[in-house]
């Protein structure tokens, strides 16, 4: 992540604070990021942060937000990128993943589903960037179809069964369950599912959207 300095007025930027936020969460976990903790890492005050966030829940998503829209970016990028749509969907899944125990956004989305069904604010933000995900993966898995590497499928619920399982490997990574502090085997168990539910093409496959062969 690049550093961004301080305005000239001596406040420290919302970018840096998120970034700092993320930093420290990767570093000690997220039930020691507190404002106070927060503010003196960045050599401000707390109310110079709760100023511009409101609260730490406000901040966490805000820090959620700002780590989400770089990997939109990432995503975008890899739809316009000219390779085969198997290596897409490769790089898709490792974009996806956590990359350890301490990754902060798997951390962050991991406490957002917990606080969800109480907050509706919290739960419009979850559906929004689920949303991302789910369309840049049925987009990838449709043009997959239209080239004719992957075999005919239903794209929106391929998607939607492939993130589905996504997101249990990344919380077993994220809770240390997936043998120990290695993300690798996750990856592989995501290949495999992804083997299994995203066939290559074959000639005379049947669409399993009007059961008949192509």
């Amino acid at each position: 992540m690049a550093r961004t300095a301080r305005r000239r007025d001596g406040h420290v930027t919302q970018e840096r604070m998120l970034e700092e936020a993320m930093a420290a969460i990767a570093e000690d976990g997220l039930a020691s990021l507190t404002m106070s903790a927060l503010a003196e890492r960045l050599g401000t005050s707390g109310g110079h942060i709760l100023y511009y966030f409101g609260s730490k829940d406000l901040l966490l998503l805000a820090a959620l937000r700002w780590s989400e829209a770089a990997l939109a970016e990432e995503r975008r990028a890899l739809l316009s990128r000219r390779t085969t749509a198997e290596r897409k969907l490769d790089h898709f899944l490792r974009l996806y993943l956590p990359r350890g125990p301490r990754d902060p956004r798997w951390t962050l989305w991991i406490e957002l589903w917990a606080r969800t069904p109480g907050n509706s604010a919290l739960r419009e933000a979850q559906e929004e960037l689920d949303r991302g995900w789910q369309e840049d993966l049925e987009a990838l898995l449709a043009a997959g179809v239209a080239r004719r590497r992957f075999a005919p499928l239903d794209a929106g619920a391929r998607a939607s069964e492939l993130l589905a399982l996504l997101d249990g490997l990344s919380t077993r990574v994220v809770l240390g369950q997936e043998s120990g502090r290695d993300p690798r085997p996750a990856l592989e168990a995501a290949r495999s599912a992804a083997r299994a539910l995203v066939t290559p093409y074959t000639s005379g496959a049947a669409d399993p959207r009007t059961d008949e062969v192509k």
